[in-house]
């Protein structure tokens, strides 16, 4: 058994969601994470509260194959948050798998994070000097650390203090005995929305996750924002500096599932108008209209109907891919790309095509999918991507690859086309982008694409997220 081809994609860490006060909290949390389940895949879990104690199950692996029935049985309580997790910080192992729950002098407390802290190598080499022990590698404990050596009395205050002093994004769920806290980073780098089901609260990371267990959707957590959820309802306290809203872009352009409402927007909606201006930027005389599913669906829909160049499915999708395969003796040619996709030649052969993805990050897929095309009959092959040249990592909770590995950091388009084998190339503007995300806002984290940063990266810090921790 051999590991599956590197995957030639960028993945978001993780996915939170948390429900207050509802009889069936482990169960719908449980849900709650299935809709969750492509913003990662590595590990699930789910932590509970009857009131006065804390339970938690946890494993690796998909959220289906982590909890049974006995096992959600067994979370007691009206109160619960949930995590799926694909690493940044920190390898892949069941100690890193969240929620992070500890026990400490006032009490037991778990986390939930989604992003990534820039300076967690820092503050983590701080507390082992003076003797502190870690039971991860994960950047998220050092906030639970942060709390355990606070000098404030209140839960709340103890959050403030420790979050003061991270840097980076976070979107987090905390769950004591007896209350729920949400929190944003001031830049709002990642989406969490809080929603309500009756009478008990909901916080996830997406909205989708709200119409799985028929949760109406109240409004976004906001930026620099802690809402505590207990008892006695709702509470919201804005204690840190206000920062400009930099949301991460790339979650309209990938992460974030179609059906989904983010940063005020419908992620579909966003996606087809990348499309329409990547048609209008980068027009082509075709045949036919094509994505690279999944994700490059909506762009290919939108670039199809203002070019008026007809649309279809021109690859299809094997859906049912593990994170590895059994490999014949006898080399097949492309085979980590053929196991997950396939052309249609009937539907190619003879035909300009025009192929739709959402972002190049090495070259190499690309370079196979349009082999692969060719091999089916096209006569041509245009290649559109509905996101501009990615040229910098991420530092804000994306597994991206080292400037090095990006192939636009140190490749014009001409060079690129010339390796992926594409008769022409075309990326969306960071101009036409921003057009397209207008009903979104006008200030977003571009930092893979222009190298701007919102929260500046230490020289000590400047490493990729993977490695921090090694």
């Amino acid at each position: 058994m051999n590991p599956l081809l590197a995957d030639d994609r960028f993945h978001d860490e993780c996915g939170v969601f948390g429900i207050f006060g509802h009889p069936e909290a482990a169960n719908l949390t449980y849900l709650g994470l299935y809709s969750l389940q492509h913003r990662g895949q590595e590990s699930s879990g789910i932590v509970s509260s009857d009131g006065t104690k804390l339970f938690s199950h946890k494993g690796m692996g998909l959220v289906a194959d982590v909890f049974s029935s006995s096992d959600i049985a067994k979370l007691h309580g009206n109160s619960a948050i949930g995590h799926v997790r694909y690493s940044t910080a920190g390898e892949s192992h069941i100690k890193n798998a969240q929620p992070f729950v500890v026990e400490y002098a006032r009490g037991g407390i778990a986390l939930a994070h989604n992003g990534n802290l820039i300076n967690a190598a820092l503050l983590r080499a701080e507390f082992e000097a003076y003797g502190s022990i870690f039971q991860s590698s994960m950047d998220t404990e050092i906030i639970v650390h942060l709390i355990a050596s606070s000098k404030e009395n209140c839960l709340v205050d103890r959050i403030t203090s420790a979050l003061r002093r991270v840097r980076g994004s976070y979107s987090l769920l905390f769950l004591t005995e007896k209350r729920m806290i949400a929190v944003r980073d001031p830049n709002g780098f990642r989406p969490l929305s809080l929603g309500k089901l009756k009478g008990s609260w909901v916080v996830a990371s997406e909205t989708c996750a709200f119409d799985l267990i028929e949760a109406e959707y109240v409004r976004d957590i906001e930026p620099g924002e802690i809402v505590v959820i207990d008892q006695d309802g709702l509470t919201s306290y804005k204690p840190f500096q206000v920062e400009p809203f930099t949301p991460c872009v790339f979650e309209f352009i990938y992460f974030a599932r179609p059906d989904s409402s983010i940063f005020g927007a419908n992620v579909h909606s966003i996606r087809k108008k990348f499309g329409r201006m990547l048609a209008i930027e980068h027009p082509v005389d075709a045949d036919i209209v094509i994505p690279v599913p999944d994700s490059g669906v909506p762009a290919a829909i939108g670039y199809a109907e203002q070019s008026g160049i007809p649309f279809d499915k021109g690859i299809v999708r094997n859906h049912y891919v593990g994170r590895t395969f059994i490999e014949p003796k006898d080399s097949i040619r492309h085979f980590g790309v053929k196991i997950k996709l396939n052309a249609i030649k009937e539907l190619i052969n003879g035909k300009r095509v025009i192929v739709i993805d959402d972002s190049i990050v090495r070259g190499t897929t690309s370079r196979k999918i349009i082999k692969m095309i060719r091999n089916a009959g096209a006569k041509e092959v245009h290649m559109r991507i509905s996101s501009p040249p990615t040229i910098c990592p991420c530092y804000y909770g994306i597994d991206t690859p080292s400037r090095e590995e990006l192939i636009a950091s140190r490749q014009g388009v001409k060079e690129i086309n010339d390796y992926i084998t594409s008769d022409t190339l075309g990326y969306l503007s960071v101009e036409g982008m921003y057009k397209a995300a207008s009903e979104a806002g006008r200030s977003f984290c571009d930092a893979c694409f222009t190298g701007r940063y919102p929260v500046d990266i230490l020289k000590e810090e400047n490493l990729p997220q993977l490695a921090l921790f090694k």
